[in-house]
């Protein structure tokens, strides 16, 4: 935009330009319907369709310019929600401390307009720059037809989420440095899936591990999320928190989710419950791994034939006929295509076949009930009593008590069953050890928390059950992806059918020697396809 003074007709107004850099040195006198810079005339007829380019560049020139002079309300009034729009703008200058804003736009891409923000940030005579880029689209008004920017808080900086806000001030917890078991220091540049757990630690444990507060502008989310560092005006002095963590194994959890969207793995060591690795590919920096709560498909059978095994009905080498159907209250539950039926199948083989109807047949064995399942999952495997202390936020199962069709496809990690893959890699360090170890991710000797408890298996059941996943992973479903891992390997797959999706989500945990590893992918397909080469990446570089 060149300097110097000039003049054109805007909607059937005049818009004057005066020189200046930025939006900041031009007013707009337009024809904007119920906008800041002026009135339509009571003839103008009310427009509808998407916004052309030129309403598109008004639109985009008015909102900008008056965000860049710090005019809040007027900028909100040329987005669909002004009210929201106001008070995260109204914050901009204000909490966050943002001054000497220069918005410079970009070339526009349909009803999409890119810009570069330049601005400062400055406290207690402390100032730093600013510079991020973002994007805004201009949709048509629904009530009043103005052309309007399509309000996301996203909109002011990329970073941001409904209900966030930005903020300039002496952060809630000093610095840390997270370090590993090893002491390698642990940074979201390193390993980019670690930064809202880091995030999460450091608002824990910041002022249990020495250091002082640093003054950032961060993002303030409107969940329990802790702060979001964006910019820091003052270094603050970290103290160190040792994690369970291990670099190496971290490293190949990052580098295996990425082959696979919407992906989450997490290892750890059976014999302690040490998290060795917690790593998301996810769009919206949900951690997955720790705090999912989707249907775990077939692994569930690790807990299901624990329970067949713990009340009697059958053994490792005893009946587990495998049938083409099987009907359980009026529900048909079918196999997976192409597997063949086998009417002498024992247990262990329909196991590592995954075998449902095999499951399905057996859960109506006397003294099997509608809360058999439910009792081993959390007086065996810890599970569905929310009471695990892992260090951060946690989701820790969910197998309810159920009747009707839903009692057969839990049994099948369908119906009711939730799960997440630190839920499905503790499952496996219970199952191979006969141990119940509440997985943990910091020391509760740093806090004080009380870990879980469970009773854990009878030798015998977790015998057999570590001999059956010994099967599927040499001889079962879960061979391809286990085929070249050395050492004492086992595993289970899932696949976990979701209403609405064309496509399963995608299931597998494995053990190798001592490290117990789940990994989940959604709309990922058979667990051997997406999640099982994620397991195996993670168990070849930790076992």
């Amino acid at each position: 935009m060149g300097k110097g003074v000039k003049v054109a007709v805007v909607g059937g107004a005049f818009a004057v330009m005066i020189g200046g850099a930025g939006y900041g040195a031009y007013n707009i006198v337009s024809a904007l319907d119920g906008g800041g810079g002026g009135s339509a005339g009571a003839a103008e007829t009310r427009r509808s369709g998407p916004p052309d380019k030129e309403e598109v560049r008004e639109t985009a020139d008015a909102f900008l310019g008056a965000w860049e002079k710090g005019q809040a309300a007027e900028a909100a009034s040329y987005t669909n929600n002004a009210a929201d729009a106001g008070v995260l703008l109204t914050a901009y200058g204000e909490e966050a401390r943002i001054a000497r804003v220069d918005i410079t736009p970009g070339v526009p891409r349909g009803a999409t307009v890119p810009f570069t923000v330049k601005a400062t940030v400055s406290l207690d005579g402390v100032s730093k720059p600013l510079r991020y880029t973002s994007a805004l689209t201009v949709v048509r008004g629904q009530t009043t037809g103005r052309a309007l920017v399509d309000w996301e808080p996203s909109v002011v900086h990329p970073d941001l989420r409904d209900g966030d806000t930005l903020v300039t001030g002496e952060s809630a917890q000093p610095p840390i440095e997270a370090v590993d078991r090893d002491g390698t220091v642990l940074t979201r540049e390193k390993y980019p899936s670690l930064g809202p757990v880091l995030d999460t630690l450091r608002e824990k444990y910041g002022d249990k591990a020495g250091g002082s507060p640093a003054v950032e502008l961060s993002i303030r989310h409107a969940t329990d999320e802790a702060d979001t560092p964006l910019l820091t005006l003052a270094e603050g002095e970290p103290g160190k928190l040792r994690t369970t963590l291990s670099a190496e194994v971290q490293a190949a959890a990052e580098k295996a989710v990425q082959a696979y969207p919407e992906s989450s793995v997490v290892a750890l060591k059976p014999s302690t419950g040490e998290v060795l690795a917690v790593a998301n590919n996810r769009d919206d920096g949900f951690n997955a791994a720790f705090q999912g709560q989707v249907a775990p498909g077939s692994t569930m059978k690790i807990i299901t034939a624990a329970m067949l095994i713990d009340n009697g009905v059958t053994s490792m080498n005893g009946p587990a006929p495998c049938t083409d159907t099987a009907t359980w209250q009026s529900q048909t539950f079918e196999n997976l295509t192409g597997m063949e039926p086998n009417e002498g199948a024992t247990l262990a083989n329909s196991f590592l076949r995954s075998c449902n109807t095999a499951f399905i047949k057996l859960i109506d064995e006397k003294p099997v009930d509608d809360a058999s399942l439910t009792r081993e999952a959390q007086e065996r495997f810890g599970l569905g009593r929310d009471d695990w202390k892992t260090g951060i936020a946690s989701f820790d199962g969910s197998v309810p008590a159920s009747g009707g069709p839903d009692r057969a496809a839990n049994a099948i990690g369908q119906g009711q069953v939730q799960m997440n893959p630190l839920n499905m890699a503790s499952v496996t360090a219970t199952a191979v050890t006969g141990a119940f170890r509440q997985p943990y991710l910091v020391s509760p000797e740093l806090d004080g928390r009380q870990l879980a408890q469970a009773k854990g298996l009878p030798s015998e059941t977790s015998a057999q059950l570590k001999e059956m996943m010994r099967l599927t992973a040499t001889q079962g479903t879960a061979q391809q992806a286990m085929s070249g891992l050395g050492g004492d390997i086992g595993a289970k797959t899932g696949s976990a059918e979701v209403d609405g999706n064309a496509t399963s989500d995608s299931w597998f945990t494995g053990f190798r020697n001592d490290v117990a590893a789940a990994a989940m992918a959604q709309q990922g397909g058979h667990g051997g396809d997406a999640a099982g080469p994620i397991v195996a990446a993670v168990l070849r570089a930790g076992g």
